[in-house]
């Protein structure tokens, strides 16, 4: 992690594992990788990657802004918005927002997450 002004080349960015909890896990085989590479000195803003392969999963979101730079995914928030998201989309979720991610092709996204 860097803490000075950076520029970073997203879809070539090196990733590392970051397991799913199964529980999570609805159906295929999916695959998390990701790096956080800022993080404020409180520990409460985050800024990195991530990227999760084809399948459907479940999560419990953070406020996050958060930009896809490749792949696609189908977002449903439970009672609210479903939404498909793709290279150059943008999208925000709440706190506590819970979500049913069905990831049609390898996503990768840019993120902020105030926690």
């Amino acid at each position: 992690m860097t803490t000075h002004s950076f520029a970073l080349h997203i879809p070539d960015a090196d990733l590392e594992p970051d397991p799913l909890d199964p529980a999570q896990i609805v159906s295929g085989t999916p695959e998390v990788t990701g790096k956080v590479v800022w993080e404020s000195a409180d520990g409460k803003q985050l800024r990195g990657i991530w990227q999760i392969t084809p399948g459907v999963v479940t999560d419990t979101e953070a406020d996050e802004l958060f930009v896809v730079v490749s792949g696609s995914a189908t977002i449903e928030v439970e009672g609210g918005a479903t939404f498909t998201v793709g290279p150059g989309d943008m999208a925000v979720l709440r706190a506590g927002d819970r979500t049913t991610w069905t990831v049609h092709e390898t996503l990768r996204k840019a993120y902020a997450i105030t926690l």
